[in-house]
């Protein structure tokens, strides 16, 4: 694959004139053939090469006022006569315009993806909120705890919903009071998500670990947890962004001001003692709890493997946003598409875990339906006793016409 020395006799053929631009010229000396300097039909210049030998060379950056992409290469042999081949291999040669069409798309895709997770979690979410609100019979702490999380993922669907339809690259220019407001109302209900789960983590943790009585934990605590911590973290956080990044509608950052992880370091914080906890619970219910079969243990049992679930979620799907997928397309793809499952998708495996298979739910809804069918069944036999034909008249006359036939 080196390049054979220029002999005596190849710089008198050079002096003479033989070699031209376009065309192949091949020189023999004692050594070995070569392939001499060649442009072929679109410009590209192929370096003197030994026969044999096949040649890469980059792809041309713009052919015929296509920008192509130059990290590809194109390909040409010397064969072992000392020509060129006629045919240069510009195969892997990808136009750019194809490139960010692929992109595009994929985007577009995703897009898709986001809105059909979001309505299909939102519609999820909002059935679960109406079984707990109907359900008075089941309103215990932790049930009520549920029921806050749910509300906390229903409020950042609907704000993501007037995210997309409100915001758009003139509205970001503008920065507008309104755009900076609904950022901050999203993010507000971002942190509110974690600070739930952290509510269901204490709960479990303070109820299984500690065997702290339950009945001394308050709703008020919570509510003060899930709502209320969140909304100083949000305030210091649009102060951070009006005096430092106040930009396009304080979505994204600027390189160099980190007013973002004034609300993302406590969901950090938040996610990893989540996980401490978690550890914890599981370490005592395999254990201390095994043996136990009291309906309170199985609630707490399928409380646990719902947590187990959902706070992997939740933090996969958040640490995703600090990973690089890298320049590999393929990789890129799968990032976008299993981000956005994730992402969309959360309110609804809320619903299911929390609400759907929670065996007091189930088991109130089916009480309730049983009720409505007795009800109903009661009704129908009373309306079907009223319907009867019992007037004295028609009966008198229907024992008339008996005695009559005998």
């Amino acid at each position: 694959g080196k390049h054979v020395p220029v002999t005596p006799m190849v710089k008198l053929v050079q002096f003479l004139g033989f070699p031209s631009l376009g065309k192949e010229v091949c020189f023999y000396n004692e050594m070995s053939l070569q392939c001499n300097a060649s442009i072929d039909l679109i410009g590209t210049c192929w370096p003197r090469s030994a026969a044999g030998q096949l040649v890469t060379h980059p792809c041309p950056e713009y052919l015929n006022g296509v920008r192509y992409n130059t990290t590809k290469n194109g390909y040409r042999e010397c064969l072992m006569n000392g020509s060129w081949t006629a045919r240069v291999d510009y195969s892997q040669c990808q136009e750019i315009l194809d490139e960010e069409r692929k992109s595009k798309l994929h985007y577009h895709i995703a897009v898709i993806i986001n809105y059909l997770g979001h309505c299909v979690s939102l519609g999820a979410l909002l059935l679960a909120f109406f079984l707990f609100m109907r359900l008075r019979s089941i309103r215990c702490l932790r049930n009520i705890i549920h029921w806050n999380l749910i509300t906390a993922f229903i409020l950042r669907n609907a704000t993501w919903f007037v995210v997309q339809l409100t915001m758009n690259p003139a509205v970001h220019e503008s920065n507008v009071a309104w755009c900076r407001l609904v950022t901050a109302a999203y993010n507000y209900c971002h942190v509110t998500n974690f600070f739930w789960m952290f509510g269901e983590g204490c709960y479990l943790h303070t109820a299984i670990v500690l065997t702290y009585s339950t009945d001394k934990l308050r709703k008020w605590m919570f509510i003060c947890i899930g709502w209320g911590i969140p909304f100083p973290i949000i305030i210091a956080w649009a102060l951070g962004k009006l005096y430092y990044d106040n930009e396009k509608c304080w979505f994204g950052k600027r390189a160099g001001v980190y007013t973002d992880y004034i609300y993302q370091g406590p969901m950090i914080l938040v996610l990893l003692i989540n996980f401490i906890f978690l550890f914890n619970i599981v370490r005592i219910l395999m254990t201390k709890l095994r043996a136990s079969t009291t309906s309170e243990t199985m609630q707490y049992r399928k409380a646990v493997k719902a947590t187990l679930v959902l706070l992997p979620l939740l933090g996969i799907t958040y640490m995703l946003f600090f990973v690089n997928p890298g320049e590999d397309e393929i990789s890129q793809v799968v990032f976008i598409y299993f981000n956005s499952l994730l992402e969309s998708f959360q309110g609804f495996f809320v619903s299911v875990f929390y609400c759907f298979l929670n065996s007091e739910v189930r088991s109130a809804v089916r009480k309730r339906w049983h009720r409505w069918q007795d009800k109903h069944s009661i009704r129908a036999r009373v309306a079907r006793a009223m319907s009867i034909p019992t007037s004295p008249t028609r009966v008198s006359f229907h024992s008339i016409k008996q005695s009559t036939a005998v």
